[in-house]
């Protein structure tokens, strides 16, 4: 048992400061700190010396001086403006936070998952956003007369939008974003229910205040221009609603012979439904999806035909393209940063069993 000295705690070993790194490296404090926070403007042989010093010191850069010093904060929001339950049970989501994660996680950056369920969370998330803790923001699933926008532009926060801009004011040329080619891969679905003969081919659409949704309605629409209202419903991109869009669309239209439903989820709904009203898949009733989503084939019974879209690849993308914003923001390469230009990924039809 030691015995106490009544002067309390004996105090550990001093921590390494920036002055004695300065001395040991024979620089001046300002040069050291450019260095520990990346060297900028500083040459490399000076540099070389700096983090020699450091090593032999064992300095650790105070993180909350650091912050100060580049106005830094080394992380990133991810706003989702989908309720929790939702976006926990769509494999769509997981998806994509799984590329977001991976990208800001090979580059130190640390991700804040902020979600909006209802209207008062919007209050919540702005007063988060506008406490400075984080350096820039993705954002995706956003509805036409969302918020969000506005309020990051507001903020002056670098952002990236996962689809494409669909609010009041959007530009397509000054917003960056990331997303896939929904009118495209659309078309090609519709095109390929056609050439399997079919002639009466419903849609079955996500939220139209959302651009994904729109697009791919147009897509359908370059395909069958004089739409049948009785072969169009709109739902909200889940099992349950795509099956609820299904019931619908064969009490108006029970000769219809194929689907197009704008997500693999719906379309699994609309499988459901169809052979609840003992229609076979794909000899009475074609069915094609998008996404390509193994998770959402309908128990593994009847693999789907889709359109496939990179989801994890676009989540990295919308990091990537964030994080080059942000580090040509703070090196003061605004031109540059100002270049960006939002991100279009090809979409491709994966015929399988149910056309």
């Amino acid at each position: 048992m030691t015995e106490s000295t009544g002067d309390g705690p004996a105090a550990g070993p001093a921590r390494p400061t920036l002055q004695e790194v300065a001395a040991l490296a024979g620089v001046s404090r300002a040069t050291v700190s450019r260095v520990v926070n990346g060297g900028a403007g500083v040459r490399a042989s000076v540099q070389a010396r700096v983090r020699l010093a450091v090593e032999e010191l064992g300095y650790v850069p105070n993180p909350a001086a650091r912050t100060l010093m580049t106005r830094r904060h080394n992380a990133v929001a991810v706003v989702i403006a989908e309720p929790e339950s939702r976006v926990f049970s769509d494999p769509f989501f997981a998806r994509q936070l799984r590329g977001i994660s991976r990208e800001l996680a090979s580059a130190a950056v640390q991700l804040v998952l902020l979600l909006v369920a209802e209207p008062g969370d919007y209050a919540q998330v702005g007063s988060y956003l506008s406490a400075g803790h984080v350096d820039g923001v993705l954002i995706f699933s956003l509805h036409g007369d969302d918020p969000l926008p506005a309020l990051v532009e507001r903020l002056g926060l670098p952002a990236v939008f996962g689809g494409r801009p669909g609010w009041a004011g959007a530009d397509d040329r000054t917003a960056l974003y990331v997303d896939a080619d929904n009118l495209g891969g659309a078309r090609t679905a519709v095109r390929h229910l056609v050439d399997r003969g079919r002639q009466r081919v419903a849609v079955i659409t996500g939220p139209l205040d959302q651009t994904s949704a729109a697009d791919r309605l147009r897509g359908y629409q370059e395909v069958f221009p004089d739409v049948d209202p009785e072969l169009l419903a709109e739902s909200d991109f889940t099992a349950a609603g795509g099956r609820q869009a299904m019931e619908q669309l064969l009490a108006r239209r029970p000769d219809l012979d194929g689907v197009f439903a704008c997500s693999d989820l719906m379309a699994t709904g609309a499988i459901a439904a169809l052979r609840e009203h003992g229609r076979t898949v794909p000899g009475d009733v074609s069915v094609v999806g998008f996404d390509d989503l193994e998770a959402a084939e309908p128990w593994g019974a009847l693999p789907l035909t889709t359109v496939h879209q990179d989801i994890e690849g676009m989540g990295r993308l919308m990091a990537r393209l964030l994080l080059t914003r942000l580090e040509l923001s703070f090196a003061g390469r605004v031109e540059e940063a100002a270049a960006l230009r939002p991100v279009v990924t090809p979409a491709r039809l994966v015929v399988r069993a149910s056309s």
